[in-house]
C-alpha cells in the first residue's frame, strides 16, 4: 500500500537449489508493516520482463553483513560458489548488479576490476576520538575483505563478485559495512569498493536451518 508500491533495496543472487538468494543484511528492512501487507520480494528478469517472488528470511550473518532468503515456486538459475581462498591480488573479476536501482530501471550492469588488495576490514585509528563501539568490536575479531579498483554504487550491495573465466562467485559486494569501519576517518571517502569473501556465504548456507548468526 506504499507509494511507490515496490521499494528497491539492493541486489542478490541465486544459489544452491535455485530457491535461495544471498544478499547483504543491511538491505533487509529492519521493520516490516505486515498490517499494511508489506512483504519482502525478489524480482527476476530485466526491463519490462520482470517477475516478483515473495521472499522470507532464512538466516542472517550480521557480522559479515550477509542474509539468506528463500522463495517458493520454480527454481531460478543459480550461480556456482567458488573458493575465496584462491583469490590473489592483481586478478581480474567482475560483479553484476543494479546500481541506482529503480532510477535506472531493472537492467543489470556489469563492472570489471582487479583485486587491489586483500585487507583487514578495520585498521587501528590514529587516535581514540576516531574509535566507536563498532570499530572496537571489529578490531577484536577482524576479517579480511577484497578491495576492488572498480566502483560500486548504491544498489550494488549484494552483487556477486565472480571470476570472468569460470563464473564462480568468490565474494559479495559490500561497501556500507566496510567503509563505515575502514574509511570512517576520511573526510572524503574514496571510490574504492569492497567485497565479503564467499567463504562466509558457505558458512551461512550451513546455517540455513534458521539459526541467526549474531
Amino acid at each position: 500500500m506504499r507509494s511507490p508500491k515496490a521499494q528497491f533495496m539492493g541486489t542478490g543472487f541465486v544459489v544452491g537449489d535455485g530457491r535461495h538468494i544471498i544478499t547483504n543484511n543491511h538491505v533487509i528492512p529492519e521493520i516490516m508493516n505486515y498490517a499494511k501487507l508489506e512483504t519482502l520480494a525478489i524480482f527476476e528478469g530485466r526491463g519490462k520482463q520482470v517477475k516478483g517472488h515473495k521472499a522470507t528470511i532464512v538466516a542472517k550473518d550480521k557480522i559479515h553483513d550477509l542474509a539468506l532468503l528463500a522463495i517458493i515456486g520454480d527454481p531460478l538459475p543459480a550461480l556456482k560458489l567458488g573458493d575465496s581462498a584462491t583469490v590473489r591480488e592483481g586478478e581480474l573479476y567482475a560483479f553484476t548488479g543494479f546500481p541506482i536501482g529503480m532510477i535506472l530501471g531493472l537492467h543489470p550492469v556489469t563492472h570489471q576490476g582487479i583485486i587491489s588488495a586483500i585487507t583487514p576490514i578495520v585498521i587501528p585509528a590514529l587516535n581514540s576520538r576516531q574509535l566507536k563501539a563498532k570499530h572496537i568490536r571489529r578490531m577484536k575479531d577482524p576479517f579480511s575483505v577484497f578491495q576492488l579498483d572498480a566502483t560500486a554504487y548504491p544498489g550494488n550491495s549484494g552483487s556477486p563478485l565472480y571470476s570472468v573465466d569460470t563464473g564462480h562467485v568468490v565474494g559479495v559486494v559490500n561497501s556500507v559495512l566496510v567503509k563505515n569501519t575502514k574509511e570512517s576517518a576520511l573526510t572524503n571517502p574514496t571510490g574504492i569498493s569492497y567485497a565479503i569473501p564467499v567463504k562466509y556465504v558457505h558458512q551461512l548456507l550451513n546455517k540455513k536451518d534458521g539459526t541467526l548468526i549474531q
